[in-house]
Formats: structure tokens, C-alpha cells, sequence
């Protein structure tokens, strides 16, 4: 093997390095599912909060017409609203859980250059 082979493969090494962290630096606002999408920050903000709202209104809604229909007011409306709450908070959770990253930091790239040769 010629003797400018390793330095070639050095300098290819570190260009991949340099393409994967510059791609991090990239996605670092959006990691998880955001990440590549075009979803924004103020999209998954606004998704956020219809999902709690219309969680909470389907909730009071059934609590409402079932104490209307049973003649309970207003002890199912209490119940709904605290299952619609509920719901409406599992909902934003599943939602922030897709925005947790695959949990891959910069230095956790291979580089030839971190390496330290004995």
C-alpha cells in the first residue's frame, strides 16, 4: 500500500466526521421525529395545545350530555372533564415523547482522530 493511502483515508475519515456533525448541528433544534420534517417548533406548539384543548372539550362534552341525559348534573361534567384532562395530558406526552432524539451526541461519531494509537 502506497504510503499516501493512510493519510487519504485519514482526511476521508475526517471529512465524514466533519458531514455528520455539521448534519447533527442541522437537527439539533428538532431531534426525534421532527427531525427531517417540517414540522416547526410553533407547529408542534399549536399541535400541542389543539390536542389538550379538543381532549378537554370532547370530555366536558360527553360529561355534559350524559348528565343531561341521566339527570346527574353536574357530578358526570366533573368526571369527563378530569378524564378529559387525562387524555388531553397522555396526548401531549406522546406528542413530546417524539420529540426526545435517538440520544446520539457529536463525539459518539467514530473519527479516526479520537482514537489514541499506543
Amino acid at each position: 500500500m502506497p504510503l499516501g493511502k493512510p493519510d487519504s483515508l485519514k482526511e476521508l475519515d475526517k471529512r465524514l466526521h466533519d458531514a455528520k456533525v455539521e448534519r447533527h448541528r442541522d437537527r439539533a433544534g428538532l431531534p426525534g421525529r421532527l427531525a427531517g420534517s417540517n414540522m416547526t417548533g410553533f407547529g408542534m406548539a399549536f399541535r400541542v395545545g389543539a390536542e389538550l384543548v379538543s381532549a378537554l372539550i370532547v370530555g366536558v362534552g360527553i360529561g355534559y350530555m350524559l348528565d343531561n341525559w341521566l339527570d346527574t348534573a353536574p357530578w358526570l361534567l366533573i368526571v369527563f372533564f378530569f378524564i378529559g384532562a387525562g387524555a388531553g395530558i397522555l396526548n401531549v406526552y406522546r406528542a413530546a415523547d417524539g420529540l426526545v432524539g435517538d440520544g446520539m451526541e457529536i463525539d459518539d461519531y467514530p473519527c479516526d482522530d479520537d482514537k489514541k494509537d499506543s
